[in-house]
């Protein structure tokens, strides 16, 4: 969804609903797009990429690693 400044101005409750249902925003000055909402999620940065297949959960924890690597 494209919003002009002035519109977001005039309208920023309607906007951050549109937002938070999950919309993307884009805001735009005379057409150009400037800038982007979008909903928080409250999901961790870590926990979202492991969900997205991004990374994975150590299976030794980090401190363990760190002292072996130390020796």
């Amino acid at each position: 969804m494209d919003v002009a400044i002035t519109e977001l101005r005039a309208h920023l409750g309607r906007w951050i609903d549109a937002a938070r249902e999950g919309n993307d925003v884009v805001i735009t000055e005379r057409g150009i797009a400037v800038a982007r909402i979008v909903a928080l999620n409250s999901t961790s940065v870590i926990d979202r990429l492991t969900q997205q297949g991004v990374n994975g959960r150590p299976t030794v924890p980090v401190a363990e690693v760190v002292s072996e690597k130390r020796r």
